[in-house]
């Protein structure tokens, strides 16, 4: 069928509205009309090439719509279903039989490779390939191919328009928090980067409990959403002699249980580490260069009993988790309205620039 695709030709150029043709869906596939698509910083990487993906592409990954069509084999979901998409994972793996999703062995290939599982592609314009399925959805587009494994029946299309972005951003900040590093009630946090993955680690910190949130930004903007969000403390590194010393202090420089890096800068999952108190955990999950290295002091870490460790869409099952952050939505728990900005799908460049850029927190295309 004929869609209308934002598709991603070169390195770190815009995009180009185009009419391409996507597959039929096979009979483990489900076709999903898509209304709304979360922009993520993930979509930026893909774009400038920093995570590199097959060009010509069309990327998105935070997508929501209703379903037009399901395949033979598909069960649970039928035309008509209001669903999101969040990223793919192969059922197979170790990983996957574990309840670890996120790890699948075959999580870099399904996100980032530009085809389904068994190497065909589903996009093409004439006899050009355009790469899909990313992240299993491809969702800057106006239809969408996804399997049973990457989808999340809800309830109703009510909120849908905010819901996209739980589908990787969001849940990747909350999951974080609560699946990843468990924080418990009156634990204490510092979050190092606080757009729209740092405000739902913020969000999720508040509703767990925690006692002390710091937020760590060079945006007085976003510090001032945090605070309104639930942050305890904010700082600007830029107005701190010695940020170190400032997020320690907060705890009677003792340090903090947790830390979270949004940023992938090594410096600042170095201070990530040295804001910990003995045996606290950092948590790492930003995007960086494949080549980027940490370095700490290996007597430091053996002798204080500080972790540092990876998580990947906030550890979670999105089946299970997603639905969890939605409910605490509509109990007014969990405000993803508030990191919202809207633009239409002609405009989605500008969307790209403007979060690319820290002029918003969350953009959403609306198809």
């Amino acid at each position: 069928m004929k869609i209308k695709a934002a598709v991603c030709r070169e390195k770190d150029a815009p995009l180009t509205m185009e009419e391409i043709e996507l597959d039929d869906p096979r009979p483990d596939e489900v076709l999903v009309k898509v209304k709304y698509c979360g922009i993520c910083h993930t979509d930026i990487c893909m774009q400038d090439q920093s995570i590199p993906v097959p060009l010509p592409a069309v990327l998105g990954h935070e997508g929501c719509g209703i379903i037009e069509q399901v395949g033979a084999d598909v069960r649970g979901f039928k035309p008509g279903d209001p669903v999101l998409m969040c990223f793919d994972a192969c059922g197979e793996c170790i990983a996957c039989r574990s309840g670890s999703p996120s790890f699948c062995d075959l999580s870099m290939p399904l996100s980032f490779g530009g085809h389904r599982m068994d190497g065909s592609t589903t996009m093409r314009k004439g006899k050009e390939i355009i790469h899909g399925s990313i992240f299993g959805q491809s969702s800057f587009a106006t239809y969408s191919l996804a399997t049973a494994r990457n989808l999340i029946k809800l309830d109703s299309e009510e909120g849908m328009e905010y819901f996209g972005p739980l589908g990787c951003g969001l849940q990747t900040g909350a999951g974080a928090v609560i699946n990843a590093m468990r924080l418990g009630m009156g634990q204490t946090i510092v979050i190092f980067g606080v757009g729209s993955v740092g405000l739902s680690a913020v969000m999720a910190a508040k509703l767990v409990g925690a006692s002390i949130i710091v937020a760590v930004d060079l945006n007085d903007e976003k510090l001032k959403m945090a605070k309104e969000l639930g942050a305890t403390h904010a700082f600007n590194p830029k107005s701190v002699p010695d940020i170190i010393k400032a997020i320690r202090e907060t705890t009677g420089g003792f340090g903090l249980q947790f830390s979270l890096d949004t940023t992938g800068l090594p410096q600042v999952v170095r201070q990530g580490v040295e804001v910990l108190a003995v045996q606290g955990k950092c948590a790492i999950l930003g995007a960086s260069p494949m080549d980027v290295e940490v370095h700490l002091p290996q007597m430091h870490m053996m002798v204080t009993g500080k972790h540092l460790f990876g998580t990947v869409e906030g550890n979670s099952v999105p089946q299970d988790f997603i639905p969890k952050l939605i409910d605490q939505y509509r109990k007014g728990n969990f405000p993803i309205d508030k990191l919202a900005h809207f633009y239409s799908f002609d405009d989605i460049n500008q969307a790209l620039e403007d979060s690319g850029k820290g002029k918003i927190i969350k953009g959403i295309v609306k198809m």
